[in-house]
């Protein structure tokens, strides 16, 4: 007589699996588009020696890749959710790729802007939006920590191909690195996003930070005052960051501290590499911690870190360990917005249609992008110091943790309840 034992698979437990797989799907897309922002450093010499144009003029490439990054991404983010994420992320990779391969043989220098800025611009926001709307609905109860996770892919990537690509420059030269690493990224993101899947629901989830009982669309969403004032908090925080961190060589080189060693490495350098770490770690990390005990209490406590980290910066600047501690502190309590606002903003308005809303709140980072480094250039000229620079830094990471505390939690609240 023989025995016949069915075996149940809960279904539960397959969800579970298959949202891990997506975040490590996600994770390896988000890294595979890293490098055009993260590792332009390393490209602006040999572009000028083959172009022959002045640094500013070359520095058009970089914001116009920010700029169609961040202010197409609304559009990008309702072509997701129209033709669907797997589809138009590896569409999104394979530009990332282009831009690069394109950039390669650009001998002029609108030919740069066309390739690297453009091309490059709209397939890294392609693919950053929909890999964030990825993930908010497939982590319901972890929005937060599933947003940093992904946004820390995005801000840590780079770390694995700079020394390679540093390596092939010195040794193949611009053409070949730029074609070798470009066909590298649209087949590594491309691979990675054919494995994404759609969440198998969009329902609302009640939780400790209290989640939207609707589902509000892009123009519904564009009509409710509480979205601007995430907006206006998200590009207060971008343009309070970037301020400091687009101004740190010059910083570290007015007060002294750049070249000195410290452990045998040069301070400047040691201090980006912290930095790039913590920029990274601290998107899950705190956002993580917002799961537990609410956005806004989370956004309070990392805003005045970074308000108070700014301060003791700036009044030890002349010890170079301290520079280097400090600076890491600040991108600690800077890197998060990345994960806490979107995250909020899924809480607030609906699952359902997450990655065109993300579209309209993303470009508050490029309003930051805009204005944080040549603002921090104008008032360093005209005052001939760092204090006014921090000042207004330190000053908006203040106003910002002050409105998340006293206005955002108890009008949220408010607004999900009703």
């Amino acid at each position: 007589m023989s025995v016949q034992t069915e075996v149940s698979i809960n279904p539960i437990q397959i969800r579970s699996a298959q949202k891990w797989q997506q975040m490590a799907l996600g994770l390896l897309c988000m890294a595979s588009i890293s490098s055009p922002q993260y590792v332009w450093a390393l490209l602006t010499k040999p572009l000028l020696e083959r172009l022959d144009v002045h640094l500013p003029i070359l520095q058009v490439t970089f914001s116009l890749l920010i700029i169609f990054q961040t202010f197409l991404s609304p559009l990008q983010g309702k072509l997701i959710d129209r033709f669907g994420a797997r589809r138009l992320i590896g569409f999104g990779t394979l530009c990332t790729g282009a831009s690069w391969v394109g950039a390669a043989y650009s001998h002029s220098l609108w030919m740069l802007y066309v390739f690297y800025g453009v091309v490059g611009g709209i397939g890294t926001g392609i693919v950053y939006i929909g890999i964030v709307g990825q993930v908010v609905r497939w982590f319901p109860e972890q929005r937060g920590f599933a947003a940093g996770m992904v946004a820390a892919g995005y801000g840590m990537g780079a770390i694995m191909t700079t020394l390679p690509i540093s390596f092939s420059l010195n040794h193949y030269g611009l053409t070949t690195t730029l074609v070798l690493f470009g066909v590298g990224f649209a087949a590594f993101g491309g691979l990675a996003s054919r494995g994404l899947r759609d969440a198998p629901s969009a329902s609302p989830v009640v939780s400790y930070h209290s989640s939207a009982q609707r589902h509000y669309t892009p123009s519904q969403m564009l009509k409710q005052p509480l979205f601007w004032l995430l907006f206006f908090m998200m590009a207060c925080m971008s343009t309070s960051g970037l301020m400091v961190t687009s101004q740190l060589a010059n910083f570290a080189s007015d007060v002294g501290v750049g070249q000195i060693l410290i452990w045998g490495m040069a301070a400047l350098p040691l201090a980006m590499s912290l930095d790039r770490l913590t920029n990274g770690l601290t998107r899950p990390l705190f956002g993580w911690v917002s799961d537990r005990i609410g956005r806004e209490n989370t956004m309070f406590v990392a805003f005045i870190l970074e308000a108070g980290a700014m301060t003791l910066w700036l009044a030890f600047r002349h010890d170079p360990l301290l520079f280097i501690l400090l600076s890491g502190v600040v991108f600690l309590g800077w890197g998060e917005i990345f994960s806490l606002f979107p995250a909020t903003l899924t809480d607030t308005f609906g699952s359902q249609h997450a990655t065109s809303n993300y579209g309209w709140l993303y470009m508050s980072q490029g309003v930051g992008s805009i204005l944080g480094g040549p603002l921090a250039a104008l008032l360093y000229q005209v005052s001939h110091g760092w204090v006014p620079v921090f000042s207004l830094a330190i000053g908006l990471d203040i106003v910002t943790a002050l409105l998340a505390i006293t206005i955002l939690k108890p009008w949220r609240q408010r607004f999900i309840t009703r």
